[in-house]
């Protein structure tokens, strides 16, 4: 159970990844993110702020994969981060302004919420 959990939060991260970088290239979807302050495309520093979080994202993947002893060899205490940024994640997607956001996001990271802390607590 802990490693589909752990596979099932890394596919998660990827598609929103994916996200992220239809953001840097562009896409109209600021209303969907950062607040929903933007309702196209997202400016320079928007964009830069969405190419942080693919490095946290892929930080995150990792983390909880090396939890789960699926990939790399990393400290658990990682993955304890990575647990913790999930959760202050889901927490700003349920309380976001932007209601376009809470709709798409708030049931995502908590979804990977509830994976993450099946892989940590196991």
């Amino acid at each position: 159970m802990i490693h589909g959990a752990a596979i099932a939060y890394a596919l998660i991260i990827v598609g929103v990844i994916a996200f992220q970088f239809c953001l840097m290239a562009g896409a109209p979807w600021g209303r969907l993110t950062q607040g929903g302050q933007h309702p196209g495309a997202l400016p320079l520093s928007g964009r830069m702020v969405a190419a942080i979080s693919v490095v946290l994202l892929v930080f995150m993947a990792g983390s909880i994969l090396s939890a789960a002893k699926i990939w790399v060899n990393w400290p658990r205490w990682m993955g304890w981060v990575a647990l913790g940024i999930q959760a202050l994640s889901t927490l700003l997607n349920w309380i976001t302004p932007s209601r376009s956001e809470r709709l798409l996001w708030a049931p995502v990271t908590s979804v990977m919420l509830t994976l993450a802390l099946l892989v940590m607590l196991d």
